[in-house]
């Protein structure tokens, strides 16, 4: 529907009294259960884009950046857009479905040339209750008839999308799956997992717990060792820099150009976009370098923006850790993990909520650490510290990271 005519028919339900559909609470009480409850199977969400990047040199224009590589916050938008499309091929049209948080999102294998995508992505995890996990790749698009081979694969990644009763917003339950095949099993299996890590990670939260006594004398000793002193001796070649010197922030009006399908609110792939870009420029500016992107960490949409607000977005250097890896020359490298933080308010009644938090992980040139002084800086060190631990084990290989990553045809 053009947005004229919803602000139209908002306007009229509104001077009617009858409820608008403008809302899109996430946190409201109680859940109402869909239709059908039957259980689906997990190819009946299955579906598949190809982007023809290679063969359509006008389609490309959208999607490449000034150095000729393919502009990853554009394909964050697509990946979004497809987890929408693949949740609504499971719950149906009978509820309304947006995106709560996106899970995890990795570069697998770096592309090295310019060519035509697949992006294809299933319900890999849900148990009848409002949400449900959707597994998403990018590869290179295989020739007809063939299968994707696991070196095409360039990303994969999983969102979590909740559904909610379109008139009433609270909660709604959606469909179970039905696993057939032991490959089915263990994808099922896999979001389980995820599933419960998710929940171990809200309980061992700083917003509920103290940093553990591990990372209490990790502070301590930074603490001690960085007291009164401009660089400390063992930063010596190091480019240190003070966690509040790496801020970026912008401003943004959200117009209805951007809107998700519900109309009054900001479509959720365009605010990983503009997230994602933010965290770039802030990780180029730490380093004075081309980051390259490695992956997403556990990012939530907290509230929804509305299509008429300021958006504020926030990014600083939360974290850095030394990269095991070093390119052929010797050249060292850092991981580099950028936070992003982001609030609407609203500009007819001074209002403002937090709308998200993103975590975005790169592979920059040279050593570099920040620097966290406050407690509240400490603490957005830990978090992303954990981030980072958790990271680790699904890079690829030390060996190849600097040599590969850097050569790739997406940043």
């Amino acid at each position: 529907m053009p947005y004229i005519e919803a602000l139209t028919k908002s306007r009229e339900e509104k001077g009617a009294g009858l409820t608008t559909g403008a809302s899109d609470k996430r946190k409201t009480g109680g859940q109402v259960e869909a239709s059908d409850m039957t259980p689906k199977r997990m190819k009946d969400s299955y579906y598949r884009s190809i982007l023809s990047l290679g063969q359509d040199p006008w389609l490309l224009d959208e999607y490449i950046n000034a150095t000729g590589q393919i502009r990853l916050g554009s394909l964050l938008m697509d990946l979004d857009a497809l987890a929408g499309v693949v949740s609504y091929r499971h719950a149906g049209d009978d509820v309304a479905l947006v995106t709560a948080a996106v899970d995890r999102i990795t570069i697998e294998n770096p592309l090295k040339e310019i060519c035509d995508l697949e992006l294809s992505g299933q319900v890999t995890y849900s148990t009848g209750r409002s949400s449900m996990e959707i597994s998403l790749q990018v590869a290179k698009a295989p020739v007809e008839g063939e299968a994707v081979k696991a070196e095409d694969v360039l990303i994969t990644c999983a969102f979590t999308m909740v559904a909610l009763d379109p008139k009433t917003r609270k909660p709604a339950s959606v469909a179970p799956l039905l696993v057939e095949t032991a490959e089915e099993r263990r994808l099922f299996e896999n979001g389980e997992r995820n599933y419960n890590a998710k929940k171990d990670l809200r309980k061992r939260s700083l917003k509920v717990q103290t940093p553990n006594d591990e990372e209490s004398d990790l502070i301590h000793a930074m603490w001690t060792k960085r007291a009164g002193r401009a660089v400390p001796p063992e930063l010596s070649g190091v480019s240190a820099t003070n966690m509040k010197d790496t801020m970026l922030s912008s401003a943004q009006i959200m117009q209805p150009y951007d809107r998700n399908r519900h109309n009054f609110m900001i479509f959720g792939g365009y605010l990983l976009k503009q997230t994602f870009e933010l965290a770039y420029c802030c990780a180029a500016s730490f380093s004075r370098s081309r980051p390259t992107f490695l992956c997403l960490e556990p990012s939530t949409f907290d509230n929804p923006v509305p299509v008429g607000c300021v958006s504020y977005l926030n990014a600083v250097v939360s974290y850095t850790q030394d990269s095991p890896s070093t390119s052929t020359s010797g050249q060292k490298f850092t991981r580099v993990q950028v936070r992003v933080d982001t609030t609407a308010r609203n500009i007819d009644y001074g209002t403002t909520n937090p709308t998200g938090t993103f975590n975005y992980t790169f592979l920059v040139e040279g050593q570099h650490e920040v620097w966290p002084q406050t407690y509240d800086e400490f603490m957005i060190w830990v978090e992303a510290r954990r981030n980072v631990e958790n990271m680790n084990d699904r890079l690829s290989s030390p060996d190849n990271v600097a040599s590969t990553y850097k050569e790739g045809a997406i940043e």
